[in-house]
Order: structure tokens, then sequence, then C-alpha cells
């Protein structure tokens, strides 16, 4: 039974990392973060509130503008079509 425990931290430990790793695949540049806070604020936050009782909700509010215009805009809109990655190369000139 302590070895089946001892495996089991063992295998979380090794496995924590990985999922930390995966939940960002490109980290931001300060461009681009400067430009979603700049979005933010032309939806309407406020990032200089302070304590602001209603921050997550505000500031979901405004994600949820800055979506709706991107996806009304086009900008950042929804994914369509298909990949072909993986499959090996045609050649065309045979």
């Amino acid at each position: 039974m302590k070895s089946l425990i001892q495996a089991v931290v063992v295998a979380a430990a090794l496995a924590a990392p990985v999922a930390v790793f995966a939940q960002a695949s490109q980290p931001l540049t300060r461009a681009q973060v400067r430009a979603e806070l700049v979005q933010l604020e032309n939806a309407g936050y406020n990032p200089a509130t302070g304590e602001d009782p209603t921050y997550p909700a505000d500031i979901q509010a405004a994600e949820a503008r800055v979506a709706q215009r991107n996806a009304a805009t086009g900008v950042g809109g929804g994914v369509s079509g298909s990949s072909d990655a993986g499959r090996p190369a045609v050649s065309k000139a045979e």
C-alpha cells in the first residue's frame, strides 16, 4: 500500500509540469497585452478603479463586448476549414 501511494505521488509530481505548460502555447508579447487592454478600455472597462466590488462582472462584460465586436468585424472570428498536417507532401511536378 505504501508503494502504491509513493507511485501516485511520483506520477502526480511528474504530470504537474506538463499541465502547467499546456495552458499557454505561446506567451503573449507586451504589445499584444497592451492592445488587449486598449480594446477592453474601449469596451468600457476601467482598470484604474482600484478595489472594485464589481470586478469580475465588469471585466467579463467588457470581454464579451470585445468578443462580440471582433466577431462582427471578422477579427479573430471562428475557425473553419481543415488542415492537412501530418500528411505526406504531394509533388505535382511528376
